[in-house]
Formats: structure tokens, sequence, C-alpha cells
């Protein structure tokens, strides 16, 4: 089964960038939909933004326009260009592959 693991979270300043990266272990170009969606406690988890295989892209409100979304089948790694970030982007962000496969999440914390 394929493992996907995140990376590039950290703590920012607002107004700042942050990229993170979603690496999996197997090629990745047979899998349609990937997608970034981001958590914090006590809230369900939300939908950030999603790729299909073919490249389409879709974004949350929120993000629109500040985050990009972006997937390297060659390199199966899935990114996420985070820009111009603000406190309300503090958030577990996960990967997610498919219907259910899940990566653990990267810490994103946005300081004002």
């Amino acid at each position: 089964q394929v493992q996907l693991v995140e990376s590039g979270g950290g703590l920012v300043q607002a107004g700042g960038s942050l990229r993170l990266s979603c690496t999996a272990s197997e090629n990745i170009i047979s899998i349609n939909d990937m997608g970034w969606y981001r958590q914090v406690p006590g809230k369900q988890r939300e939908w950030v933004a999603i790729i299909t295989r073919r490249g389409t892209t879709r974004y949350a409100d929120s993000v629109k326009g500040r985050f990009t979304i972006s997937r390297d089948n060659t390199k199966t790694t899935l990114y996420l260009q985070m820009n111009s970030l603000n406190s309300e982007d503090t958030a577990v962000y996960y990967c997610k592959a498919g219907v259910a496969l899940w990566g653990r999440g990267t810490q994103v914390t946005v300081s004002s």
C-alpha cells in the first residue's frame, strides 16, 4: 500500500511563506485526486486544495489566491506552496491520495 509522508511545516510569521511536500512510497501517477487538508484542535478536518492526475486544481475559498497545489508524478511528490500566511492558517496539514489514504500530517504555525 502506498504510504504518504508530509514535510515542510514549521513556524512562520504572518505574511510569510512555506512549502509543504508530500512524498509517496510509490509512483502516484495512477492516483487521480490528491489533496491537502488541515485540522485544528476541536474542529473537523477541512479541505484546502485538490489536484487531479491531469493537473486540474480546486481551492477552498479561504486559501484561493494564496496557496498553490502541484504534483510531480515523476518524483512521487505533492506540493502545497503557501503564501501570505495568517494566523487562521495555523493547523496540522495532511496529504491525501485517492479516497482514503492519508499521511500523518505536518504542523504549520503562523505567528502574528
